[in-house]
Formats: structure tokens, sequence, C-alpha cells
């Protein structure tokens, strides 16, 4: 087996290079502002214009995007995935019902071509439908049954087959007594309703495992594969979600992502990706959570147009063969979705790619008891998710090793893509808010036209700029889900209303968060313990 895993202690001086350079790089950005202002005002206007002129065609891009990416989400979820995949039964058939037919709907004829693909290869061993099993793997800590319940419903409200479903309620014994209780009435009742449904207790504090999400997960995991080994099912042929306790898939999701499985010679060396929409309890999160929340909404939308680019996150579905060989996910870091693209790259030799599954799987935005604690808890899953940060230590430590078995370039692309995402995220909403006053505040004894007229023309960028932001409230009303009744009508003009708080947002969270990340990497002050967001359902 190779070791897949990071470095716990001690690190080389190479791979704490890559730890610190994050943070270095997003510090010296800011910074730069302030030493070319203060060399020369021209110099550093010149600086800030190029960032914030990047900034402004990323915002008109990200808006485009996301008109476009929801618009294929809607045309995917209206697709009739059960009808597809039981298609590939008998793929010679289906191809000469289909293939002279005219239809508009999402991906029909490649739809088609892939009847056209199989036909050719039947008889080779290849799995039909009836032969897949979807595993489902759901992390739980301290949660609820007013969580866990409606997870576990929209599960079985699937269009899937429920008797080739196998549930794994994956539950933390420093959950404590509460939490046995809870997976004990919750395995009584959905006793019968699934081919199975497992409860595998992780216990606390096994060596080599920070107290993350990842062990868990690979507990779990490793009994998962022990139950299926011992029933005969054919591993190859069991597709693994992994699920936290807040997520409600889509009822075609998991015959969507068999479909994309099976019509894919190297299956194995693929994972499948929802699109994570945090809107399970929008209407009772408080403002700065629904912008944050939404915002977060959008990106994965936009991700999933930009399969190239795709990488875990959150929830996630990966070949139990795969997950066996690669010894599922990582013990020892807190952000395991993002960390498992690496790992499952790096495993198979950079041939490995992630499928985007254009329907949603809906989670919870961020609610606590108060609203203090409630801006506290949403800070802490922020810098949680920033810490993603250290990949670009793992990802650089293998890119410059005698042990990589990929090419260079190919790699040395990708790790330049993950390093400009977390500076970017760091250091660029501060410098846009802010950084138009820099040159004149730095040159108050110069009469300079460009240093005092800066801030002025920067405030015409972001005016501008405006336009990307309200093409982003109207579709931030498309995708809610419907308006409990308790709410009167009124309540739509606050969802308007609310993201004239982007900009504090921006700083507050997204920036302050990354940066926070990031100085405790260059620190070596290293995240090892999985801050868990408490799952309050308001009544």
């Amino acid at each position: 087996m190779k070791d897949l895993e990071i470095p716990l202690g001690k690190r080389r001086p190479l791979y704490r290079f890559f730890e610190i350079l994050p943070g270095l790089l997003s510090y010296a950005a800011v910074a730069l502002l302030f030493i070319l202002s203060l060399i020369s005002p021209v110099l550093g206007a010149i600086y800030l214009l190029v960032v914030v002129a990047t900034t402004f065609v990323k915002a008109i891009a990200t808006a485009f995007r996301t008109v476009q990416g929801y618009k294929v989400v809607q045309r995917a979820k209206r697709v009739d995935w059960r009808k597809r995949l039981e298609d590939l039964e008998d793929p010679h058939e289906a191809y000469e019902r289909l293939r002279d037919q005219t239809n508009d709907s999402y991906d029909f004829q490649e739809h088609v071509q892939n009847l056209r693909l199989l036909s050719a290869v039947e008889g080779k061993s290849e799995p039909k439908p009836h032969q897949i099993y979807h595993a489902v793997i759901m992390t739980a800590y301290n949660e609820g049954l007013a969580t866990l319940v409606p997870s576990v419903e929209a599960v079985r409200d699937s269009t899937f087959p429920n008797e080739r479903i196998i549930y794994v309620l994956a539950y933390e014994e420093r959950g404590g007594e509460e939490m046995e209780q809870t997976a004990k009435e919750l395995k009584k009742q959905f006793r019968g309703v699934f081919k199975d449904f497992i409860l595998v207790k992780h216990p606390d504090g096994l060596k080599g495992e920070i107290m993350g999400k990842g062990p868990n997960l690979t507990y779990a995991g490793e009994h998962l594969a022990k139950y299926v080994e011992d029933r005969h099912i054919t591993k190859e042929n069991v597709i693994v979600t992994s699920l936290d306790s807040d997520n409600r898939v889509s009822k075609k999701y998991f015959d969507y992502v068999a479909y994309e499985f099976l019509v894919r010679p190297d299956r194995q060396h693929y994972s499948y990706q929802p699109v994570s929409l945090f809107t399970n309890n929008i209407w009772d999160a408080s403002a700065p959570m629904r912008v944050i929340a939404m915002s977060n909404s959008f990106f994965n939308i936009i991700s999933t147009m930009r399969p190239h680019l795709l990488r875990n996150f959150a929830s996630h579905s990966q070949p139990l063969a795969a997950l066996i060989g690669m010894d599922f996910w990582s013990k020892r870091t807190i952000v395991e979705d993002g960390h498992q693209y690496w790992r499952s790259l790096f495993y198979f030799e950079g041939k490995y790619d992630v499928v985007p599954i254009r329907v949603p799987i809906y989670q919870d935005a961020v609610i606590e008891e108060t609203f203090v604690r409630t801006l506290k808890a949403q800070f802490v899953q922020l810098r949680r998710w920033d810490y993603g940060a250290s990949d670009v230590a793992y990802v650089g430590a293998y890119l410059f090793s005698k042990q990589r078995k990929m090419p260079f370039l190919p790699l040395f692309a990708k790790f330049m893509r993950l390093l400009d995402g977390h500076v970017t995220l760091a250091m660029m909403a501060p410098i846009v808010a802010f950084g138009g006053w820099v040159p004149m505040l730095l040159n108050l004894g110069s009469r300079g036209a460009v240093a005092w007229n800066l801030p002025n023309v920067v405030g015409w960028i972001q005016t501008i700029a405006a336009v990307g932001l309200i093409i982003t409230v109207v579709m931030s009303l498309q995708i809610l889900p419907k308006k409990p009744e308790k709410y009167k009508k009124k309540k739509h003009f606050v969802m308007v209303l609310q993201w004239v708080l982007m900009p504090v947002v921006a700083i507050v969270y997204q920036s302050a968060a990354a940066f926070y990340s990031q100085t405790r990497l260059m620190l070596g002050k290293y995240m090892e313990k999985f801050d868990v967001t408490r799952k309050v359902v308001k009544e």
C-alpha cells in the first residue's frame, strides 16, 4: 500500500517551506501595496488597479457562470436518471430505440453515444445496473434525531432501489451516551428499509489519528469493506457516498452516480461530486450566515461548470475498491474532503478525475442557539475549510519529490491553481475594499492626481462590478426553497437587503478566516482537531 498520509510532528525543511508559502504570499500581497505606494504613488496605483481589475473580471465571470450553472443544474434535475440507468441493462436495444430520436433534454445525445459504446463491449464482464450497490457512510458526533432522520429519509426516498443501499451510521464514541442512544433509535426506526443499516462506533483516541471526520470515515469504511467481503458482494461494484449528518440528497442522486460510474471503462479512477447547496435552513439563518451560505452555494454551482478544476468537497462518492486501495480517507487532516482529491490523484499516479454530478445535495447554513455564538461558529467553520491551504505543502512536497509518478507540468499547473486560490481568498477583499486610500494616505504631502483620484476610480469600478452582485441577488432568490409559512412575505425583501453585508462578510469572514489558517500553518501551530459545527434545528 502506498503511503499517502501527511506527516505528523516535525516536518522536513521542504515541507515546512510549502506550509509557510501561502501565508507568506498573502501577507506579501497586502504589504506590497504599502511598499510600492511609499516608493511612488503611481506604482501603488498601478498595482492596485491590476488587483481591482482582476477582481472586476472575476466578478463578471462569476455572475455569468452562476446563471449558466443554475440552468444546467435545473436541466439535469429534470432528467429521468432511473430510466437512463435502466437503458444500460441492454445498451444495444436501447441504442436501437433511441438512435434516431430528437430530444433536447440534458446530455441526451451523449447518452445515446454511451449506449453505442457500451453495445460494442457487451459480453466483456462489464457490470450491469442491477449489480451496483450504493453504500452511504453518514458521520455523526452529537447530532439529534431532528437533524439525522430527515437525512436518512432523503436516502430512503431516492429513486435507487433501497434493497441495494447499505447504510452505515459512523458515530463518535466521544459523542457520549446520548449519541449512542440516538444511533440505536435511528437503527430501530429504519430497520428493514435498506439492505442493511449498520452502526459503527469510532473509538476515541486511536493512535496516529487526529480528532476529525477523516478517521471516523476510514474506521467505518474498513467495517464496510469487511461487510461486503463477508457477503460476497463484488467490491468493484460498490459506490461509497460520504454524507454529513445534515446532508439531504436529491432523489435522483444515486441513479445519476451509478449511471456515470457505469459508462466509464476506467470507472475506479473517478470520484463523483454533487452540487452542495446550503439551503436546508436558509430561512431560519441570520443575515450574515445567509450571505455566506448562498455565496458558497454559488461557488459550488460555478465549480460544476468547470470539471477540469473540480475538487472533492463535503459529500462525494467514490468506488469502494479504490477507497480500499488508498486506505480510505486521511486520518491526519481536518479537511479530508478536499484532501481526498490529492490522495486519489497521487494513488492513481495522475490518472484520476472528478465527475460533476449536477444535482444538489442540500446542507445546513450555520445556526447556533444565540446570534453571537452563531457568528463565532461560522468563523470556526470557515477557518476549518480554509485550512485546505495545508494541501499546498502536501502537493508541493510531492511535486518536487523523487517519488513523484506523474508528469511534472500538469501537476505544477494544479499546484499553482491551488496556491493562487488560497492566496487570492486571503488578500483580495481587504485590498479591494481599502486599497484605494493607501497611495493617498501615504503621500499626504503630494498633490499628485493619481493618488488623490484613485479612491474615485476604484469606486467607479466597484460600482460597475455591482452589476454582477445584482445578478447574484436575483439568482439567490431562484435557488431558495419554499418560504415556511411562519414567515411573512416581507421576508423576501430581507433576503434581498442582506446582500449589502457582502463586503463586510468578505473581509470579516472569508479573508480573516483564510489569514487565520495560513498564519497557523506559517507558525507550525497545526489545526489537528475538527471543530464540529453544531446542527441546531429551529422549531
